[in-house]
């Protein structure tokens, strides 16, 4: 993630990875979740802080989700159930449940597909927000697989290349495969140039939004950096910013995610269906295809001949997809995570309402 998007020092307070997580789960249990609903969305908040992605962590995602659980908009006691199945797939209905909550599961049961057939894919729908897609494949990856996920988010977000008109969500995509002795490769972004929750994150710390990052209600891409817009007053664009730097081709991988999602779920097109996306997940077995001894050596010999590269002028090294990650799961593993004092007051207040213990300083 890039610096402008990550806590200033003046602002952090460190938690442990454990602390955070069963405050979090204690958190969304009073809210009415399940203790396995509880732990699925803590897990994949918290292991996206854990890799430094702060944007779909803890300080965007808690507040956000018991929200909409008191607004109705998401259900907290769900009856996920298997709608269609075959030996290699199957569809979900996820009766309102959080992205988070359905997301492991579906995953999980991908594997296990895998594991038979050599492939597992799961379409989820009438599910919410994902928390993005990168702590899913991983799930895959634990088991020597390659792991893929699109979430088709809501739509009206994205500006496709020369509109004024937001069609598409963000919906981002994520791959990630094993290695032997390097970390894993993990692919995780959004179709759209920024992320919307790095946007919010720049409310927070102060920071920044750059060139073409964005575009103004007519379409017209903002090419100086900016101080934030108000929420309504401008545009994302498809990552490629501009037609001249590729923006067609991140709104063509938008456009696959929307396929593969909403509407390959029989949810429908976001734009013209009231709900808050739907989900792809798919797990492959590598043994199915080649020896795993193998392929993870051939990563580990691609991965570091990457990192091993002569980096640019002004570059200090060369990294690949997940390099980084590692390297921020490593220190906060050993630190802990280090949350904006704001994150910290909010919780204090909201656990102080709500009786619920809360000691994070």
């Amino acid at each position: 993630m890039l610096e402008r998007f990550k806590v200033p020092d003046k602002d952090k307070i460190f938690i442990s990875e454990t602390e955070i997580y069963e405050l979090t789960k204690r958190v969304l249990m009073a809210s009415g979740v399940s203790e396995k609903g509880a732990d699925n969305t803590a897990s994949v908040l918290i292991g996206n802080d854990m890799r430094g992605v702060e944007s779909h962590g803890i300080s965007n995602g808690l507040r956000l989700y018991l929200n909409r659980y008191d607004s109705g908009e998401n259900n907290p006691t769900p009856n996920i159930k298997i709608v269609k199945e075959s030996p290699t797939t199957a569809k979900i209905d996820g009766d309102g449940a959080l992205g988070t909550e359905t997301g492991p599961i579906a995953m999980e049961m991908a594997i296990e597909k895998a594991k038979k057939y050599g492939m597992g894919s799961v379409s989820v729908f009438n599910t919410g927000h994902l928390a993005g897609c990168g702590y899913y494949p991983l799930q895959a990856v634990n088991e020597d697989m390659i792991g893929h996920c699109f979430t088709g988010s809501p739509a009206k977000q994205t500006l496709p290349t020369w509109g004024s008109e937001p069609i598409l969500g963000t919906n981002p995509v994520a791959w990630a495969a094993p290695a032997d002795e390097m970390p894993p490769f993990l692919f995780d972004i959004a179709t759209s140039q920024v992320a919307g929750n790095k946007i919010e994150l720049t409310r927070r710390t102060g920071a920044k939004l750059l060139p073409s990052w964005i575009a103004d209600e007519d379409g017209e891409p903002i090419m100086e950096e900016i101080e934030t817009p108000d929420k309504g007053q401008y545009h994302l664009l498809p990552f490629g910013g501009t037609r001249e730097n590729g923006s067609h081709k991140g709104f063509g991988l938008g456009f696959v995610g929307e396929m593969m999602t909403n509407i390959l779920s029989g949810a429908g097109p976001a734009i013209f269906n009231d709900h808050q996306g739907s989900d792809f997940f798919v797990a492959y077995s590598i043994d199915a295809f080649t020896d795993v001894g193998k392929f993870k050596t051939d990563m580990d010999a691609l991965l570091r001949r990457i990192i091993e590269s002569k980096p640019a002028t002004g570059y200090e090294r060369v990294v690949y997809a997940g390099y980084l990650e590692n390297e921020e799961y490593l220190k906060r593993s050993k630190d802990g995570i280090p949350y904006h004092i704001e994150v910290v007051e909010w919780f204090e207040d909201y656990c102080k309402k709500n009786k619920i213990d809360c000691d994070l300083r």
